[in-house]
Parts: structure tokens; C-alpha cells; sequence
């Protein structure tokens, strides 16, 4: 295992799980307009967040978390293309910084991938 890997998820997904409830109008923002209830799409992203990073903590929990949050990246990214279809609802978020943030996403997968030393799903 990749120790400070582990600890930098742990602080990605904690702090992002918190911001979902504490500015979740910023999230509900880029939750793409075919999806219902966005806000409780919204805390239900953020909830996921913290129970991941909680998990990873957990050695005996941490493969479980580690496809969690995984399955999670690939739930989240239909706002991550809605965002970069829609560049002039984001404010002055440039275009390039937004389609960039698409393979950044799969390369976010891969490291939480090789961090938690993932193998093959457990369920």
C-alpha cells in the first residue's frame, strides 16, 4: 500500500464529501438537467464521499471503499461532460480546463486504483 496515496484520497474525498453539504448549491449546479432531484443527487454524491474516505481508513474495509469510490468517479462523470458541454453556465471556468478534467477523471480511477492496490472486485 501506498501510504501518503492513501492518506491524500482520504483528504480528496473527505473534503469534497464535506463541501456537498456545505455549498451543495455549487454541486446541484453541474448535475446535468435529465437527472432528478439534484440536490438529493447531490448529498447522496457527498455522502458516498465521506463513507469512501471513512472507509479507505479501514484496512479490512479499504478494497470495498477503494471500488466504492471508483464506481462513484464513474456516477459523477455525466456532470464532468455536462460541465464541459455547458462552459458559459460555469462562470469563468475556461472551456479547455473543463474537457481537460474528463481524462483527468480516469486518471484519478487509476491512481486510487494503484494506491489501494485494488484487485479484482470483491462482490
Amino acid at each position: 500500500m501506498h501510504g501518503p496515496s492513501i492518506y491524500l484520497i482520504v483528504f480528496l474525498f473527505g473534503a469534497a464529501g464535506v463541501a456537498h453539504f456545505v455549498w451543495p448549491a455549487v454541486f446541484v449546479r453541474i448535475v446535468p438537467p435529465s437527472l432528478p432531484a439534484p440536490r438529493t443527487l447531490v448529498y447522496l454524491s457527498g455522502a458516498a464521499e465521506l463513507l469512501g474516505a471513512v472507509g479507505v481508513l479501514v484496512p479490512g474495509l479499504r478494497t470495498y471503499a477503494g471500488w466504492g469510490l471508483l464506481l462513484l468517479l464513474l456516477a459523477v462523470f455525466p456532470a464532468n461532460i455536462h460541465m464541459a458541454l455547458h462552459p458559459g453556465e460555469f462562470g469563468r471556468i475556461p472551456a479547455w480546463a473543463l474537457y481537460l478534467r474528463l481524462p483527468l477523471q480516469f486518471v484519478l480511477m487509476g491512481w486510487i486504483y494503484g494506491a489501494l492496490a485494488l484487485g479484482p472486485v470483491p462482490w
